[in-house]
């Protein structure tokens, strides 16, 4: 008989006995963090210096998002600091700061055999995880559920160590003790931080925490309010000045560069290269084999690239995919497939009892590509590698780095750096095999940067798929939609990142390990936000030969272009007005029909009516109060180069707003994002490889393709939820729609002109 830990804990949960496990037991964490002189630790996540400054520990990949502004705001807060005292510096890799809430909506990736067996179980398992496996990753908006809370209660506890110095110096009750603007007063009594630091730190801290009666909060403004923010961000003037550091200006002594040459599909050997016919460069360090890729290091990467490209390095490959190829597996599998039921609401399938209209909808792959293309450097010394590096997920960065040659996690040190764009392509760590293999080989510091041709072929797309939705409706013939059933045809993609990320396999392994496997998370997105009597949503996996991955929207981009397209087509066929059809199904989602409501005034939506190019579309992503919100109208024509979007007006719920600014910011980023989802050139596959390697030929929108935009966020007392992929999600389906509106084409393909206007 074989004994599972699922099965053991269910038996134990079942017979009533006391469920207790090692992995269940609450761990503690010291601080990781180190006083420079003149500074003093008040915990995991701050420091204050005897000059008054404070430094806040962030554990989040800053990758754009203003990670490195939120969480020192909300210390700054909660501290009472004046924010022109706050500094940041990454935070170590620790448990003490493990990501709690992506480690639970992640179970299914790195423990499947457990995931699911109680909601409370489940929370355990990822708190003991997150610790013990120092999980800090950055991604699926969870920074803030994660850490809000941790940063107010270590400012809390700092802040009452402050006025508990202070108070014993003036013989006062420190429980009457204020401390705004980065001082302690109490009458007249006033004294710095930086005076009272040394002494205060060490001070027991208050348990629990005396936080403050209001968490950080901003009030949402009008939509054309130009107000200057309250907390500017802290990367922006290093930002401008060009001093901000990233993993390609690390410079240490003795540092030669290295560039690299990938074969053209995961799974290519390296066959052969002419290592005569670099002998006449200059500066030639080092050349470091491998069976999948060839690197060349000299002094400077501009040598290390031209000799690789003399080289011309050759490969063996199997059976290289095309985009022709994928789209008929896809189109196969869509109506023929095996299918696995992913979700049921309502009355789920039994509420189809026929299907009135159907429509099919095709996502092509979307490519992250982020300017800034992967980049580490690396120095291994007397067994032991020092890494610097973006990465979302630096736990697994580490990991993997070791296991490359062969040494401890331990004995690997990752110094974060900041990201030049991500979009979660730095959720994948293969520069961080490959730099510590050729460290470790040329036994001096390195540094390696892929070209952009390296970065699109080892890039895992978001994956495609192939949508059919069909609905039963009502027999008042307006429209309304009494069942849906939703069948997608895409690889299990999450499963197979996951495998990729926690399992250290290989692309193709993960493949191979993910065929045929049911993935709800490759599916997000595909119960509408509508209160549809019946849902019935199912997964048919599909194995095309493709690795994917994460790109910035996930399942949600295909789902939410299917779903709105569809109810937009519904809307037209019983001559029903968009935005009056949409808010009669949201049923009790006031919040959700109130962006509505104000998208339409923002945009002056006339109905879509009289060709007038305005379309619009509405996202819900996740579920319950913490479920972020956003309404967006499009407002496109066609013009001689295309189409151009000329405005975009979105109302947003996200729950509190922390910092109003950065999530504008997150918010306009995604529309942009999402314009070139939906404008883009399609990356067509020939012979495994993508048929354009070049960034300017991918068709990305430039800043002259940029909208006018209008944004708006309502006013809420609901949790705060991430807007950084709203946006990107929201923006392809309302473009679609504003286009049918504008030439009375229905386009039901993403990039939008795949086959031309």
């Amino acid at each position: 008989m074989q004994i599972s830990r699922r099965g053991l804990l269910a038996g134990a949960a079942a017979g009533g006995g006391l469920l207790v496990a090692w992995w269940l037991i609450p761990r503690a964490y010291r601080t990781p963090l180190v006083a420079a002189r003149g500074e003093h630790v008040f915990g995991a996540w701050l420091k204050i210096a005897s000059d008054g400054v404070v430094t806040v520990a962030v554990p989040q990949l800053e990758m754009g998002q203003g990670i490195t502004t939120l969480l020192p705001q909300i210390v700054a807060q909660e501290l009472g600091a004046d924010w022109r005292q706050i500094a940041v510096e990454p935070a170590p890799v620790s448990g003490a700061y493990g990501n709690v809430p992506l480690a639970q909506k992640w179970i299914a990736l790195w423990d499947p055999s457990f995931a699911g067996l109680a909601p409370a179980t489940d929370r355990l398992m990822a708190e003991r995880f997150a610790g013990a496996q120092r999980f800090n990753a950055t991604a699926d908006g969870t920074s803030l559920a994660a850490y809000e809370m941790p940063c107010r209660e270590a400012a809390a506890a700092a802040r009452a160590m402050l006025a508990q110095e202070a108070a014993a110096r003036w013989g006062v009750a420190w429980e009457e003790c204020a401390v705004e603007g980065g001082f302690v007063t109490h009458g007249n009594h006033r004294a710095r931080f930086g005076e009272l630091a040394e002494a205060a730190a060490d001070h027991a801290p208050p348990d629990p925490p005396p936080l403050r009666p209001e968490p950080p909060r901003e009030k949402p403004l009008p939509a054309d309010a130009e107000d200057p923010p309250a907390f500017p961000r802290l990367d922006l003037p290093s930002k401008v000045d060009g001093s901000y550091r990233f993993a390609g200006d690390v410079r240490l002594p003795g540092m030669v560069f290295a560039a690299i040459r990938h074969g053209p599909v995961d799974g290519s050997e390296l066959v052969g290269f002419n290592r005569d016919a670099a002998a006449g460069i200059k500066g030639l360090v080092g050349i470091v084999e491998s069976k999948r890729w060839l690197a060349v290091a000299a002094e400077t990467w501009w040598s290390a690239d031209t000799a690789l490209e003399a080289m011309k390095p050759k490969w063996s490959t199997a059976a290289p995919v095309s985009s022709n190829e994928i789209a008929a597996k896809l189109d196969t599998l869509l109506t023929g497939g095996e299918a696995f039921p992913i979700a049921e609401t309502g009355f789920g399938r039994e509420a189809l009892r026929r299907v009135d209209i159907g429509r099919r909808y095709e996502v092509e792959p979307a490519y992250a590509a982020p300017v800034e293309t992967a980049c580490a450097a690396a120095r291994f010394v007397d067994g032991r590698l020092d890494l610097w590096m973006a990465t979302q997920a630096p736990e697994q960065a580490r990991i993997a780095a070791a296991r490359a040659i062969g040494i401890s996690t331990e004995d690997v040190a990752l110094y974060p750096m900041p990201a030049g764009g991500s979009f979660d392509a730095r959720l994948e760590h293969d520069h961080a095999i490959e730099i510590a293999q050729i460290a470790r080989q040329l036994d001096r510091p390195v540094q390696l940067t892929w070209s952009r041709r390296d970065e699109l072929i080892r890039a895992r797309p978001r994956a495609p798929a192939w949508l059919l939705l069909g609905a039963q409706l009502s027999k008042s013939q307006d429209g309304a939609i009494d069942a849906l059933h939703v069948r997608i045809a895409t690889p299990s993609a999450a499963r197979q990142f996951g495998q990729r990320l926690f399992g250290n396999l290989t692309s193709m392994a993960a493949i191979r390990a993910t065929n045929g496997v049911p993935d709800p998370m490759a599916c997000e997105g595909a119960v509408p936000p509508y209160a549809v009597p019946g849902v019935f949503v199912e997964h048919v996996p599909a194995a095309i030969d493709l690795p994917v991955g994460r790109v910035r929207g996930n399942a949600w981009g295909p789902t939410t272009f299917a779903i709105e397209s569809f109810i937009d087509e519904i809307a037209t066929k019983f001559g029903r007005e968009p935005l009056t059809f949409r808010i009669a199904m949201l049923g009790k989602d006031i919040r959700l029909a109130a962006c509505l409501q104000r998208a339409a005034q923002l945009a002056g939506w006339n109905g879509g009516l009289d060709q007038s190019g305005q379309g619009l579309a509405v996202a819900r992503l996740g579920e319950g109060p913490e479920a972020a919100r956003i309404a967006c109208v499009a407002t496109a024509r066609q013009s001689e180069g295309g189409v151009r979007v000329t405005e975009l007006a979105a109302a947003v719920d996200i729950g509190r707003i922390i910092n109003h600014d950065i999530a504008r910011q997150q918010i306009e980023g995604g529309l942009v994002f999402g314009i070139g989802i939906a404008l883009a050139n399609p990356l067509r596959l020939r012979g495994g490889m993508p048929e354009s390697q070049d960034y300017d030929r991918l068709g990305l929108p430039t800043l002259a393709d940029c909208p006018d935009m209008r944004i708006e966020f309502m006013d809420s007392q609901a949790p705060p939820a991430d807007p950084g992929e709203l946006g990107a999600v929201v923006a392809p389906p309302a473009i679609a729609n504003a286009l049918f509106s504008a030439t009375g084409l229905r386009l039901r393909r993403l990039p939008l002109l795949s086959d031309g206007v």
